[in-house]
């Protein structure tokens, strides 16, 4: 794509990446696999890595073939991509066989609901544990032909999205190319697209308006080619007639913020707190935020056309479910907090106005009902930063922002085209609200912490690693924090080998820094949207008794213990109030609190400090809705992969003074405790889990996590 949003872009060619020695491999490590599959799997990878193709999980590709049956008879299968499945990873067995014989009788139906037609379907899977087949499986069905390729194409889109656009696509495709205009996918488009194939059968493809184009062959390189070939023609037909052209009039009382990265930081922790909302059942849905900040959509957002480019639609209604079908515009982000949250709310409340209305209109008119969908926008055009997406997983946020990466040069591309024409609102809410369509990118139930984003320090550790495994299996993102990098890699790896990795996030920092906490926070802002759940763990531990404890080495473990944990609680207030929607600090303590050792002075005396500033910020952040709890945790080791740095300190003395090994000393501190319990990491981290749930209306409350010490519990 071209470097300026407001002038012509440079041309791109999507590469024919077919290579016969590649795919020949590709099936070999399918033995048992017919080799008809396995060359649909490789060209349907092909197609999956261009973006300017498809982008996750859209389009869809089939083979038609023969296979045996249980009873060992031969019959017609179709094989087609399961719904949602990316296209860019797919393997043969993202694919799901369908009879073939029964779908094509469907033919003979003057209509079908969407409820039967998923039925049929359903029913005629060959394997009950294969994915749900694409709701585009008729089409592929009916068409008599062994490969078929779809993709919604940005080239094809831009051409489809114009006024005089059936006569653009003729021009720039040629005469093998039939052309249909936009039907919702189910019988009804199988049927067109059966019609004018039938009418014309030298078409090599086929364009459905605001939808994508079709191709087909007897051969998967065949239709895998003819897609590369009808693009690019697209392609360079647009490039020979935009070439030098220019879109849009720069406001020049406009401009970036002198100081980007804070101004991104600060407008993510605003705007999720500014679209978090709660549903029936209490629980608040919070987003995560994804930036596109990329020279030429910052240019596209300082045009006097931006706010017009927000509000004409989406290239596709297929992408609608993703990114709704209007964006919200913000000009600018104001210095000032408050200045920054008011503009937000009315811009938002603008924008859940225009969408209620469009929600009832639609409605009334088509006669039926349906339960409305949130209103929260879903994309952010910000004057001087780009594009900001939301998700409820991040995920959700990265496809979304790489949708509206994409739509908005296309709008830009198609307007200095022409004049950029979107579908109808009415074929946008049928797909926006179509129960298939809905099925495609459902939701499991939300995990209690799912939308958080946590942040651990000293996550390189024991207890941190298994607070940060808790609190993703919670559904909250994690970013685990450290000054030693070793540690923290080493723990990062098993948390993305465990974990979806685009949940993990790691940082070096200094808590005892509080500039470089300051930095670090905003990092964190900009990746993930802001902070809902703090956890100050990063400890330091030093043995010695009072009358040898050296001065600086008192100093150092107050500078971690003590002064850390002021600092990372200190620099998350300004975010908690910018987010306005509550949130959780859970600080890891020690049941040294209450229970201190000897020669464990400055241990001891620091985590007390640290105690009781948290309780102090207890009282201080309620009128913000943030909590402020602790957890005293007691003989945590870790295990070999992970081990304790404070045992790591502290243990070779205790087994010394016990007579005991390794093992020994943990059997002698789980017999101390009233459980007779091994205290484990992971059960430091359901405790801060407990907390950061909110199922009880709890803050300022120290929880032991020690089997039971008397001498420990919190008075």
């Amino acid at each position: 794509m071209g470097k300026n949003a407001n002038s012509s872009r440079d041309k791109f060619i999507v590469e024919n990446l077919f290579d016969l020695k590649k795919a020949q491999e590709f099936i070999a490590r399918y033995p048992d696999i017919p080799p008809e599959l396995a060359i649909r799997a490789y060209t349907s990878r092909l197609i999956g890595k261009d973006p300017h193709l498809v982008l996750h999980g859209g389009g869809n590709t089939s083979v038609k073939m023969k296979v045996k049956n249980v009873v060992g008879e031969e019959q017609e299968v179709l094989y087609i991509k399961g719904s949602g499945i990316d296209l860019a990873a797919i393997e043969p067995q993202g694919f799901v066989g369908l009879e073939l014989a029964p779908l094509q009788k469907l033919q003979r139906l003057p209509n079908l609901s969407d409820e039967e037609m998923e039925n049929q379907l359903l029913i005629h899977k060959l394997a009950f544990s294969s994915p749900d087949p694409s709701v585009e499986a008729l089409l592929h069905a009916f068409l008599p032909f062994r490969y078929i390729d779809h993709t919604h194409a940005d080239s094809i889109l831009i051409l489809t999205n114009q006024k005089d656009g059936e006569n653009l696509l003729r021009e720039a495709l040629g005469e093998k190319v039939g052309i249909l205009p936009y039907v919702t996918p189910g019988i009804h488009l199988a049927k067109r697209v059966l019609d004018l194939y039938e009418q014309n059968p030298g078409f090599e493809a086929i364009v459905v308006r605001h939808h994508g184009i079709f191709t087909f062959a007897e051969e998967a390189r065949t239709s895998y080619e003819r897609m590369i070939d009808y693009v690019n023609r697209a392609e360079t037909f647009i490039e020979a007639r935009t070439r030098g052209k220019f879109f849009g009039v720069p406001r020049l009382d406009l401009s970036s913020p002198k100081d980007f990265s804070s101004s991104v930081a600060r407008f993510n922790q605003a705007v999720r707190g500014a679209c978090a909302f709660r549903k029936s059942d209490g629980l608040m849905r919070r987003f995560y935020v994804e930036i596109r900040s990329v020279p030429d959509l910052i240019n596209a957002s300082l045009i006097r056309e931006a706010r017009e480019l927000c509000s004409s639609g989406v290239l596709t209604p297929d992408h609608v479910t993703r990114t709704k079908n209007l964006w919200a515009y913000v000009e600018g982000i104001p210095e000032d907090d408050q200045i920054l949250q008011q503009s937000l709310k009315e811009a938002i409340s603008s924008y859940k106005a225009a969408y209620d209305q469009y929600f009832g209109s639609q409605v009334e008119a088509k006669k039926i009902e349906r339960e409305k969908l949130d209103p929260y926008p879903r994309v952010f055009l910000v004057v001087g930063v780009g594009i900001v997406a939301l998700g409820f997983s991040r995920k959700d946020a990265v496809v979304a922002a790489d949708i509206a990466e994409h739509t908005l040069r296309g709008k830009l591309q198609a307007s200095i085209l022409g004049v950029y024409a979107p579908i109808a609102e009415s074929h946008v809410f049928d797909m926006e609200y179509w129960p298939l369509q809905q099925k495609k990118i459902g939701r499991p139930t939300f995990l209690p912490l799912e939308g958080q984003v946590a942040v651990v320090t000293g996550g390189g550790g024991a207890i941190g690693l298994g607070v940060a495994d808790r609190l993703l299996a919670a559904g909250a993102a994690v970013m685990i924090s450290d000054i030693d990098e070793h540690h923290l890699q080493k723990a990062y790896s098993i948390l993305t080998k465990k974990y979806d990795a685009s949940l993990v996030e790691q940082l070096i920092f200094d808590v005892t820094d509080y500039g470089a906490v300051e930095k670090a926070f905003g990092a964190i802002s900009r990746r993930l949207g802001g902070i809902d759940i703090l956890v100050p763990n990063a400890g330091k531990a030093h043995v010695a008794k009072v009358e040898d404890l050296d001065p600086e080495k008192f100093d150092q473990v107050i500078a971690v213990n003590l002064k850390g944990t002021f600092n990372v609680i200190k620099a998350s207030v300004p975010i908690f109030k910018r987010q306005g929607m509550g949130g959780n600090i859970v600080v890891i303590s020690s049941k040294n609190v209450f229970d201190p050792g000897a020669a464990f002075g400055a241990y001891s005396a620091s985590k007390a400090g640290a105690h009781q500033i948290s309780k102090i910020a207890a009282l201080e952040l309620a009128e913000w809705g943030v909590r402020v709890n602790l957890v005293n945790p007691d003989a945590v080791f870790g295990d070999e992969e992970v081990p304790s740095k404070l045992w790591e300190l502290v243990g070779p003395e205790r087994m010394k003074s016990r007579g005991l090994d390794p093992q020994g000393l943990r059997e002698y501190y789980r017999q101390r405790n009233l459980l007779k319990a091994q205290v484990t990491a992971e059960h430091v981290g359901n405790a801060v889990v407990f907390f950061a749930s909110e199922g009880t209306p709890t803050t300022g409350a120290t929880l032991p996590v020690d089997g039971g010490i008397p001498a420990a519990f919190p008075r």
